[in-house]
């Protein structure tokens, strides 16, 4: 029977098993990988809805994972840790990939506003393009708040306006941006 503390050699704790593979065990690695495997992969999926970029993360936590291992404390909950090294990848991914997902999701609301209607095959190239019919104020606001994830006070300072006219500039961008995809679309 394997004790609370996990003292049983047959089945280490998680921490104990970080602890070796820590030390060098690569066997270690392994039994911690097919432990936590799919759920680490179902918590990724389940946040991008997409398995190629779950994947892409998925392999991006393991790497940090092996990175951060001679920083590991056996007295450290091994899950927590490692949920928190997944978590970090997801944001560092989002961060990297938010214009393309933002414009995603302006296509799919624009979709989901007239379910009557067959999906249009607008292409996220026509998309991005679109963004050239706004005026040059109107893509730096949206520039420096989809791809710097610039607060409005900063786009405010950049822009030489005031805050609540920084916000007002982004809102419109991304409304006449939907307004352009929906007339698309009814082509």
């Amino acid at each position: 029977m394997v004790n609370p503390a996990g003292d049983n050699p047959m089945h280490p704790s998680d921490e104990q098993l970080m602890a070796a593979y820590a030390d060098g065990d690569p066997e270690a690695f392994v039994v911690l990988y097919n432990r936590h495997k799919d759920r680490i992969m179902g918590y990724l999926f389940s946040r991008l809805k997409d398995r190629d970029e779950a994947e892409e993360v998925f392999q991006g936590v393991f790497a940090k994972l092996h990175a951060a291992r001679g920083n590991y404390h056996e007295k450290t909950p091994f899950l927590p840790w490692v949920f928190t090294i997944t978590k970090n990848a997801l944001t560092d991914h989002l961060r990297k990939h938010r214009t393309r997902r933002r414009y995603l999701l302006i296509l799919q609301e624009t979709e989901n506003t007239r379910p009557e209607q067959p999906a249009t095959g607008l292409a996220i190239g026509d998309a991005f393009a679109e963004l050239a019919s706004l005026n040059r104020t109107q893509r730096k606001a949206l520039e420096l708040r989809f791809n710097r994830d610039s607060s409005f006070a900063e786009i405010a300072a950049r822009l030489q306006t005031t805050t609540g006219n920084a916000r007002q500039l982004v809102s419109r961008a991304v409304r006449r941006l939907r307004l352009i995809i929906n007339h698309k679309g009814k082509r």
